[in-house]
């Protein structure tokens, strides 16, 4: 009997329990993000020229930093070429309440503290969020949800790694998100919510909490930014297992302090995000967490990038992935941005390791942006071909996706029986290929415009 995972756009079936965070790693193989598209934002409050020059569409937005407006086929395309999994990094504050009426027409300040951006998110953007997730579940791969640039190094960011800011924005945090929960609660164990993106501490350190201070380090900051990613990892945790139905079980994503890996040895705090990261209490979700980090490591060494990988995966392992819960790389890529055209050799092969070296470790892998940008997602095709197919051979082997899949004849119409991944029946009656397009997660592929379906693996 084939096992099929039934997917309904919106819907799941009443599961006793979801995969665990592990399995959910496991299953997800290759995964990219949809950058520069729906966390796309101004970023400056002396400079709000989104919404100045625009008319604040949600499509004004998911255009602003240079990308198409997202279509389902750029889905299909990555589910095609080996992808199961796609991160939608969403940032929110532009959408809420703050009204951004600016004082004269040249003007383009905002004042946040006159303007506050409330706590409810606008119907509109909530729907175009909810399109997009769907174009991702729809191919049967996984989603991974977020708050994106609400944190980080801009003067816009109102989340910070601070405990006095945390204690300030606690209850609006909460609050956005339990809209976000209530708005996917139905939606199976292919959506993963993931609490906040690189948030950092008042002086905007990277590296590790308070690297911007005077000297590179002052322990009262760097204490209160930690103590603080730990206090908004668990209001996000305990807001999104509040709201009930599936997101009772879901699995739920937690970053390091600025997402950082612990990468490098030239500073002793370099693993300090990890050290002192902490599991979430989540008594109802136990085996339901998992932990994030982004890697943007220099390639121009390829022997030195390659064994440094091994140190950060070493440390990931034995600072986080110890304390209960599978490890993802959320973002990664080189972090010079010009290795393509510059250095490509060394970009594909330390792409096609890192790749490897992660799946071998159990960690999952994001790769930000790239592959197809700009007006190539609207065609869709990919611009990057060799990339796609070092990453893709890094995960399925030198025969790359297609490598041992066998056929299996099925004739339309036919009577299928639809099963979760724990084999609990989901739905039944006659299919074709308006049921079969949902791709199940590792197991089958429906092949366009033939009757046939081919089994992985």
């Amino acid at each position: 009997m084939a096992f099929l995972l039934g997917l309904v756009f919106g819907a799941s079936c009443q599961n006793d329990s979801f995969e665990t965070a592990t399995e959910a790693v496991n299953n997800m193989r290759l995964g990219w993000n949809l950058g520069n598209t729906l966390e796309s934002n101004s970023g400056d409050t002396q400079n709000m020229w989104i919404e100045h020059w625009t008319n604040r569409t949600p499509s004004d937005y998911e255009t602003a930093w240079g990308q198409s407006v997202t279509k389902p086929e750029l889905m299909k395309m990555f589910k095609e070429a080996g992808f199961n999994a796609v991160r939608v990094p969403v940032t929110w504050y532009p959408h809420m309440q703050a009204k951004f009426n600016f004082s004269t027409w040249e003007n383009s300040i905002w004042d946040a503290s006159n303007d506050d951006i409330g706590t409810q998110v606008q119907a509109e953007w909530m729907k175009r969020v909810h399109e997009v997730v769907d174009y991702v579940i729809g191919q049967g791969m996984y989603c991974i949800l977020n708050v994106h640039h609400d944190t980080g190094a801009a003067n816009t960011a109102w989340l910070i790694a601070d405990e006095a800011e945390y204690a300030k924005e606690k209850t609006r945090f909460e609050a956005l998100w339990t809209q976000i929960a209530e708005e996917f609660r139905d939606y199976d164990e292919h959506l993963l919510f993931e609490g906040y993106n690189e948030m950092l501490d008042v002086k905007r350190s990277w590296c590790f909490a308070s690297f911007a201070a005077d000297g590179n380090y002052n322990a009262a900051i760097a204490t209160s930014a930690y103590n603080a990613i730990n206090a908004y990892a668990q209001s996000f945790v305990d807001a999104v297992r509040a709201t009930g139905g599936n997101n009772a079980q879901r699995n739920l994503i937690v970053t390091t302090y600025g997402a950082c890996d612990g990468r490098g040895t030239w500073n002793s705090h370099l693993q300090d995000p990890l050290k002192k990261m902490k599991l979430p209490d989540d008594p109802a979700g136990k085996g339901h967490l998992i932990f994030e980090v982004h890697s943007y490591p220099d390639v121009a060494n390829l022997v030195s990038a390659k064994s440094e990988l091994l140190t950060t995966i070493r440390n990931l392992k034995e600072y986080l992935e110890k304390k209960g819960a599978p490890v993802i790389f959320g973002e990664w890529g080189e972090s010079t941005g010009k290795a393509y055209d510059e250095n490509r050799a060394n970009l594909l092969a330390f792409s096609r390791y890192f790749v490897e070296q992660a799946k071998q470790n159990g960690m999952g892998t994001f790769l930000w942006m790239g592959l197809s940008d700009g007006a190539h997602r609207s065609v869709p095709e990919f611009n990057q071909p060799d990339l796609v197919e070092a990453l893709v051979k890094g995960y399925y082997g030198e025969q790359g996706y297609q490598s041992g899949m066998t056929e299996t004849p099925v004739s339309y119409p036919q009577t299928v029986t639809v099963y979760d991944m724990q084999g609990r029946i989901c739905q039944s009656g006659t299919s074709g290929p308006e049921v079969l397009k949902s791709l199940p997660s590792g197991i089958y592929v429906l092949r366009d415009g033939q009757s046939r379906l081919v089994a992985i693996p």
